[in-house]
């Protein structure tokens, strides 16, 4: 392992114990549901993006998420679902597994398909009603969505203030525009996975500190 990575991950770590030491951070979470969450399972629930495919030999998301909270995390996602096909199976995939926090990443079959956008409006505030009645926080992740209009973008962001979730926006910005970083026309690789990556890992880590210290406070 080389000196910089070392150096990143003692600054990671210093950060992490910043974060908890400080009143402030629970403040900025404040408005998640359920941060006081006593379940045990991080789960990140979706379609082909969460499931990993194209990451090919690289790490998927989910596993660098993993690496970063230094706990295991539940890949729940199925390629080719729908939100409505994820609420279907959200019973035996995400809330039988006593959820703490789950990820949820839907949207790019809605495009794919035609779905009405309504359909997936009503599918995934239904789905994150029930998760949250399960005493679980949720992490909505969006996505632009078209080359010229973009109905999904403002239906992520009116869901999360709905429902107080943390909402990471715009997750695939400047993937798909550069070929580097894609395995098909519809799946990042491991470099555009390693990106996603750290633009969940960035809301995640903060907020799960910020849910230690709401427990213990």
């Amino acid at each position: 392992m080389s000196y910089l990575t070392h150096l990143k991950r003692l600054f990671c770590f210093i950060l992490c114990l910043f974060l908890c030491s400080c009143q402030p951070v629970v403040g900025y979470f404040s408005a998640v549901r359920n941060l006081g969450s006593v379940g045990k399972s991080i789960i990140c629930f979706g379609d082909s993006l969460t499931e990993g495919v194209g990451a090919g030999g690289g790490k998927d998301y989910l596993i660098l998420l993993g690496e970063a909270l230094q706990r295991p995390v539940i890949n729940a996602g199925n390629r080719g679902d729908t939100a409505a096909a994820g609420l279907a199976r959200l019973d035996r995939h995400v809330l039988a597994k006593d959820p703490r926090l789950v990820v949820v990443l839907f949207g790019g079959n809605y495009f794919l398909r035609r779905v009405p956008i309504d359909i997936t409006r009503k599918a995934l505030q239904q789905m994150i009603r029930r998760i949250q009645d399960q005493g679980a926080m949720v992490v909505l992740v969006g996505l632009k969505l078209g080359l010229f209009g973009d109905k999904c973008r403002p239906l992520y962001q009116e869901i999360a203030n709905e429902f107080g979730a943390l909402l990471v926006p715009n997750l695939l910005e400047g993937i798909f525009s550069d070929p580097r970083l894609n395995s098909d026309s519809i799946h990042p690789n491991g470099a555009g996975y390693a990106i996603m990556g750290e633009r969940i890992i960035e809301q995640v880590k903060p907020l799960l500190a910020a849910a230690d210290l709401r427990i213990r406070g």
